[in-house]
């Protein structure tokens, strides 16, 4: 990214610059201004391919999936890169087109992707075919490799978890259980909740101990009556967001 900002003005590559950090700072938590910040940095440089890819993951988070594959396919032409392939045809299927995205799956594309595009590839035509009702065909498509594999990448829990739901919805509950308990073995960053649909399955009630307390303690800091706290807490200010500023020179 730095290495093409760096096509820029000085003043307006740093301004980008801040904007896209914001993009990727608040993506997760916070898709809405995230994508806010992605249209600002858009409006500044939308020749800059980075530009358009994060303005895609953006809209993408906020369900905009025409608006997200049109800024993927720009971000591809100015690249030629295969990399965003899974996420394309992720989008076809938010659109309403799950055969796309399953044409999308034998394009030459796919095997130009590395492993993890690959997997990924994997579980967007499994989703494809659950979209169009093939639930059988989409555990099918799930059974590979790299679901055997005893091996933990970074994909791994996401692909046991798919597997693991498939097979629930397919009524087999045994093996989505001993799925489900894979997917959680893997899943280090609390990437899924897998332990809540275990415990589901288990018939398991989780109860907020904390809440139950609340309501039999009473609360010290009201008056005899029952009525409001003797004190108010200070109010507190909004932290200030700061935008990027800028003019994009270039023509569309």
């Amino acid at each position: 990214m730095r290495q093409e900002l760096q096509s820029l003005p000085k003043g307006l590559a740093e301004d980008v610059a801040k904007n896209l950090v914001m993009v990727a700072n608040l993506i997760d938590e916070d898709p809405e201004r995230a994508y806010a910040y992605s249209r600002v940095a858009l409006r500044l440089a939308s020749r800059v391919a980075a530009v358009r890819e994060a303005a895609g993951f953006a809209a993408y988070a906020t369900q905009k999936y025409s608006e997200a594959l049109a800024e993927f396919r720009a971000a591809r032409r100015m690249t030629g890169s295969v990399e965003l392939w899974p996420v394309m045809a992720d989008c076809e299927r938010g659109l309403g087109r799950p055969e796309r995205a399953l044409a999308m799956a034998g394009e030459p594309e796919v095997q130009k992707l590395d492993k993890a595009g690959q997997v990924e590839m994997r579980l967007v035509a499994a989703g494809a075919r659950r979209d169009m009702g093939q639930l059988d065909a989409a555990i099918v498509t799930l059974q590979s490799p790299e679901l055997a594999s005893s091996s933990v990448q970074p994909w791994t829990a996401r692909l046991r978890y798919a597997y693991a739901d498939a097979l629930l919805a397919a009524g087999r509950e045994g093996e989505a259980r001993e799925w489900f308990a894979k997917a959680l073995e893997a899943d280090k960053d609390g990437a899924t909740d897998a332990s809540d649909r275990l415990a589901e399955i288990d018939g398991v009630e989780f109860v907020d101990v904390m809440d139950d307390l609340d309501e039999t303690t009473e609360d010290p800091d009201l008056d005899d009556e029952g009525g409001a706290p003797v004190s108010e807490p200070d109010d507190t200010g909004d932290a200030a967001q700061a935008e990027g500023k800028g003019e994009d020179k270039s023509a569309e």
